[in-house]
């Protein structure tokens, strides 16, 4: 189930950027190289670099690696809700807001990846353990249909996009 890529009725069309990006393959093996590359990334930046923002309005380094800790936080919430096979309609949240409060800027960078890889570890051992038969199970979060399928995707896919972006603008 792991291995099998949601179909579109799924998910909002708005999570088809991030879901496209995860490569074929079992998800788990996907998430556990992202760890690896994630804190690659993070280890190659320097503590002077971590306000840098490529453009004036953008998020700095440590926003974008706070804002995907807190994405995969919420995404796995979200996962952890509809795979237990609760039927409330999740709220959706405000990524500028949660950025703004968050003052990720005041953080080291060595905080900031030792929480996202307890995070990440927290998502896997989520992902790994889930009964096969929850996969399909869908439920609805920030007004959209969703499958606990396409949230393991989603936050997958999330990550790769804004490790792309920190590695192609932030250099």
């Amino acid at each position: 189930m792991l291995s099998r890529r949601p179909a579109a009725h799924e998910f909002a069309p708005f999570y088809a950027g991030y879901i496209a990006k995860v490569p074929e393959g079992n998800l788990l093996v996907t998430l556990e190289h992202g760890t690896g590359e994630l804190s690659a990334y993070i280890t190659g930046v320097s503590e002077a670099r971590r306000s840098y923002r490529y453009a004036e309005g953008k998020w700095s380094i440590a926003d974008t690696l706070l804002h995907i800790i807190d994405t995969e936080r919420v995404m796995s919430y979200r996962l952890l809700r509809i795979a237990r096979g609760d039927t409330t309609e999740l709220p959706g949240f405000e990524q500028d807001d949660f950025v703004a409060s968050a003052k990720a800027d005041s953080r080291t960078l060595l905080s900031l990846a030792a929480e996202f890889t307890g995070v990440r570890s927290s998502t896997m051992q989520l992902v790994r353990n889930l009964p096969d038969d929850v996969w399909d199970k869908l439920g609805r979060a920030s007004g959209n249909g969703v499958s606990a399928r396409a949230l393991a995707w989603i936050i997958a896919g999330h990550a790769i996009h804004h490790l792309a972006i920190l590695k192609e603008r932030y250099r």
